[in-house]
């Protein structure tokens, strides 16, 4: 257990040299106003970031006093549908869009919304795409998993996965040879060897929506083992769990009682395996990391593509966001935690080329 525990340790501090923390925020570019705004920015979606959005607001509204703005935030699953209407500029999302809500903007001018990375979830704070932790019973020996390991657990045999919008087969596809079924399976010897392992978790979603777990665990496959125990109550999920010797499950920290203990995950078997704290998730070297997002379109009413592709309005917010002053907004916040540089440079880049990459238009029929 020490050894592993120093392992972590020196991990996650090698990791460090590389991946700026998002405390590190002087790395990030200051904002300056590229041109003088005016009119109103209209935004619908995850009432959990209302508190947020108004702080950015306030803070973008010191650079461009004549810009209002009209907020609708009730939750993330209406998020689109104020894009799809034209109802809104903005949609303000707790997690990445699902499969089909796609749709509904593309239906206008065959473009795809723009995904905007605005801030890492949180650790603990419930409601804010808190980072989603493994949890076993305290007396497990199991100290570390690899995502391989928990699809391995939580999955089954699939043909493929959905990944945005395209059906997935290599790399995800599978049999049911790869399913870990018992805990000596793992290389848990003794009284665990022969025992089945209990899976614990949510109840699947609706047709068409991938969560945040299958995406990154299973490749956005949605076939779960036969023996999951499903839980709307997430509270109640770990208290069960809490009881169950060869359960396993997961929920957010938030979520967390005294039977139960935090794996440390890697994304692969060569590691390094790293336990979920606030620092982890904040230089998002914890591989279960959520995010924020903010998206938009840039198809004018008319069909086509705008010119220019961002609306100057949402171009600027959104540039507000991603500098030093609003991500400083965000370690205020106290529940989000800031972008690391490199995600925000990643981010800045989809805003000056918008009409690139999975966002395209294709020829209309």
């Amino acid at each position: 257990m020490r050894r592993l525990l120093l392992c972590t340790a020196f991990s996650a501090l090698a990791l460090g040299g590389t991946v700026a923390t998002a405390a590190d925020l002087s790395e990030l570019p200051d904002y300056k106003p590229a041109q003088p705004l005016s009119g109103t920015l209209r935004s619908w979606g995850n009432h959990h970031m209302a508190g947020l959005m108004k702080q950015w607001e306030a803070g973008f509204r010191k650079y461009h006093p004549d810009v209002r703005f009209e907020d609708n935030l009730k939750s993330t699953a209406m998020a689109q549908w104020g894009l799809h209407e034209w109802a809104a500029d903005m949609a303000v999302m707790g997690r990445q869009i699902w499969p089909y809500e796609y749709y509904g903007a593309y239906r206008r001018s065959y473009v795809y919304p723009v995904e905007i990375a605005v801030a890492t979830g949180s650790y603990d704070a419930p409601g804010k795409s808190s980072a989603l932790v493994v949890f076993v019973h305290k007396d497990n020996p199991i100290t570390r998993l690899s995502l391989r390991q928990l699809d391995a657990i939580f999955g089954d045999q699939r043909t493929g996965g959905w990944q945005g919008l395209d059906w997935v087969k290599d790399g995800v596809a599978r049999g049911p040879e790869r399913n870990i079924r018992t805990w000596g399976q793992l290389g848990l010897t003794g009284e665990w060897a022969d025992k089945p392992i209990v899976p614990y978790g949510p109840p699947s979603l609706v047709t068409g929506a991938i969560s945040y777990f299958q995406s990154r665990v299973s490749g956005g496959s949605d076939t779960r083992n036969e023996r999951l125990r499903e839980y709307d109550d997430r509270q109640l999920m770990a208290q069960q769990l809490g009881n169950d010797r060869y359960g396993i499950g997961y929920a957010g920290m938030n979520n967390r009682t005294p039977e139960l203990k935090a794996i440390a995950l890697a994304d692969d078997e060569s590691g390094p395996y790293v336990l979920p704290t606030k620092t982890t998730v904040a230089n998002r070297s914890y591989p279960l990391t959520r995010t924020a997002y903010i998206y938009f379109t840039i198809d004018a009413k008319t069909g086509q593509l705008a010119d220019p592709l961002v609306d100057p309005r949402v171009g600027e917010f959104l540039r507000y966001v991603l500098s030093r002053q609003g991500q400083q907004e965000v370690a205020h916040e106290g529940g989000y935690l800031p972008l690391t540089p490199e995600l925000v440079r990643a981010q800045l880049a989809k805003l000056d080329h918008p009409d690139t990459g999975q966002f395209y238009r294709k020829d209309r029929r």
